[in-house]
C-alpha cells in the first residue's frame, strides 16, 4: 500500500484524477505531457495526480518531489479500482487524500457518508493569515 509518509504530508496538496483512462505504458514524459495538456496544470506546483486504466486495475501517481518527477504505481492482482464519478465533459476530478485512501484501499465509494467537517474557506484563510511586518 501507499506508505504513509507519501499520504501524511498530502493535506494541503491538491490531487487530480484524470477522468478518462490513462495508457499504463506511459512515464514520466508521457504522464507530464497529459498533465500540461489535459489539465493544463505545471506539475511542479507539488500538486499530485492519479491515472487509471480501462480495465481498473492499475494506477499511477505521479508528483513533483522537490527535485524531479515521482511516480508511484499499483497493478492489482484481484479486483478493480472504483473510479469516482466524474462531470460530464470533464478533463479531472479534485480529490483529497482521504479519496485517495480510500480508491487505494478499494473501499465502495458510493457506500461512504462523509460527515460534516468545519473548513477554512480561502478567504477565511487570508483573513487569517500573519501580515508581514
Amino acid at each position: 500500500m501507499l506508505s504513509a509518509a507519501l499520504l501524511s504530508p498530502l493535506g494541503a496538496t491538491k490531487i487530480y484524477l484524470y477522468a478518462k483512462s490513462a495508457d499504463m505504458r506511459k512515464s514520466f514524459n508521457g504522464l507530464h505531457a497529459i498533465v500540461q495538456s489535459e489539465f493544463g496544470r505545471d506539475i511542479r506546483t507539488g500538486d499530485m495526480f492519479v491515472f487509471l486504466n480501462r480495465r481498473l486495475d492499475r494506477i499511477k501517481l505521479i508528483h513533483w518531489d522537490r527535485d524531479g518527477l515521482a511516480i508511484w504505481m499499483k497493478r492489482l492482482e484481484r479486483g478493480t479500482f472504483q473510479r469516482p464519478r466524474c462531470p460530464p465533459g470533464a478533463a479531472e476530478v479534485e480529490m483529497d487524500a482521504t479519496d485517495l485512501a480510500l480508491l487505494l484501499s478499494g473501499i465502495e465509494l458510493s457506500s461512504v457518508k462523509r460527515r460534516t467537517r468545519y473548513a477554512l474557506d480561502a478567504a477565511s484563510r487570508r483573513a487569517v493569515a500573519p501580515v508581514a511586518s
